[in-house]
């Protein structure tokens, strides 16, 4: 039960708005884990007591205080797009919504780099930067609606991933501005050495509020779909796209059977299995000559745009998901990055699997690697077909990043990251920040 006294303490302070109808609490706290029924039965019935909104970095440090001094959990969330359950309090307590700080502090006009607080919304960041000719790097096929922060702290890479590989790599992350859980919180600048722990790992270490970020030069993208003869054709125009000296920006996999039960907007209506590629404007002759070598037919449905919601980004990544999900939600999913040659394992899986098993791959880059990763669409047979088909492609040397799991460690290698269990017990000394999530700590 939430100490009366906290809440008291809590609506006395400037800059922070209280939410405690039950309609508020149940809607802020919950994500969009409900693509795996396997959390969704687990976290069904985790509800915040009360939901605060801070519209300044003082005012993060009073909840923070007083959460401590009371020892209440305190979990973050962002616009609560993650999948994972990131943002969904499993000890009750409170939840602290971030999106009122949301503004662009500064965009570097010879580096690009730019400082914007955990609250900025990737599309609203990503305007900002085209007027000074850049834009991201990496972004969420939820980036009309997903956080900055909550991306920094939940996400792991998206589009862009082809070229600039994945958040936690080197380069990305410039420094964070945090607020910490001790007993006297303090506001911390920390270079990009020390905020690589907090890069992806729940918020369960540490309160971001702001950032710094390198940016990219802005490039006009070209949306291009190819419809490919085969399905062994379309894995290899891809891994030939993504490695060819082009610049690329998006380029998604989709078998014959996703592609039908996609939405049909204005794309080529042929039922074939489909490449879509966000590419640069030079570059779509080149995808044009490896296309057509392969027998493979290239529609050009010209420079991205903002199409409220229906372009090529939203049916890559977990929009692909999303869309299938509507339709039934019966549809889960799977992460994994493929082992080489990619079709021995894709054609293996199909083969025991059938139509309970429909391919989605992503291009990535892994380690400075051209590599393909897939998010499959699986049907949901129950928890004991999803673990076998899960032990199936690790033996076929897939390498499964869970999204089935509530923990960082179990979503990402299945290994204790000891730089982030550190830093918790550095700055949440009291296990206090979002509990049960990091499971280095826990045990």
């Amino acid at each position: 039960m939430l100490p009366d006294a906290l809440r008291t303490e809590l609506a006395a302070v400037p800059g922070l708005r209280l939410l405690s109808q039950p309609e508020e609490l149940e809607r802020l706290s919950r994500d969009a884990y409900d693509y795996s029924p396997v959390l969704s039965q687990r976290l069904a019935h985790c509800r915040a007591e009360l939901v605060v909104r801070p519209d300044s970095v003082e005012a993060v440090v009073r909840v923070a205080a007083a959460c401590r001094r009371h020892a209440v959990p305190l979990t973050l969330r962002g616009s609560g797009t993650g999948n994972y359950g990131q943002s969904v309090p499993l000890e009750s307590g409170v939840v602290m919504v971030m999106t009122q700080l949301r503004a662009v502090r500064s965009i570097d006009q010879v580096s690009g780099v730019a400082e914007v607080e955990c609250g900025c919304l990737l599309k609203d960041l990503n305007r900002e930067l085209a007027g000074f000719g850049r834009q991201l790097r990496l972004m969420p096929s939820t980036w009309r609606s997903a956080t900055i922060g909550g991306f920094i702290a939940g996400g792991s890479g998206g589009i862009g991933s082809v070229r600039w590989g994945f958040l936690r790599d080197p380069g990305h992350l410039l420094g964070l501005e945090v607020v910490t859980m001790e007993q006297e919180p303090r506001v911390l600048q920390l270079e990009a050495s020390d905020a690589e722990a907090l890069n992806h790992a729940y918020g369960t270490n540490g309160i971001i509020t702001a950032l710094r970020l390198a940016t990219a030069l802005r490039v006009d993208w070209q949306e291009v779909v190819v419809d490919c003869p085969d399905w062994a054709t379309a894995v290899e125009l891809a891994r030939r796209c993504s490695s060819a000296a082009i610049d690329l920006h998006l380029c998604t996999v989709l078998e014959a059977a996703v592609v039908e039960l996609l939405p049909k907007w204005d794309l080529p209506q042929r039922l074939s299995d489909r490449l879509l590629l966000l590419v640069a404007p030079d570059a779509v002759s080149t995808v044009q000559r490896l296309a057509a070598d392969m027998g493979a037919v290239l529609t050009h449905l010209g420079a991205e745009s903002d199409r409220q919601g229906n372009g090529l980004r939203e049916l890559s990544w977990n929009h692909t998901t999303l869309h299938l999900r509507q339709r039934d939600p019966d549809w889960t999913y799977l992460q994994m990055l493929l082992p080489q040659p990619e079709i021995d394992c894709l054609s293996t899986l199909k083969q025991a699997w059938g139509d309970d098993l429909l391919w989605h791959l992503e291009a990535v880059r892994q380690q400075g690697v051209q590599r393909l990763a897939s998010l499959p669409l699986v049907r949901w047979r129950g928890v004991e077909a999803l673990e076998r088909l899960m032990q199936e492609c690790r033996d076929l040397g897939a390498l499964i990043f869970n999204p089935h799991v509530l923990t960082v460690e179990g979503g990402g290698l299945g290994v204790v990251d000891g730089d982030q269990v550190a830093t918790k017990h550095r700055y949440d000394p009291a296990g206090l920040l979002n509990p049960g999530k990091l499971g280095g700590f826990s045990s």
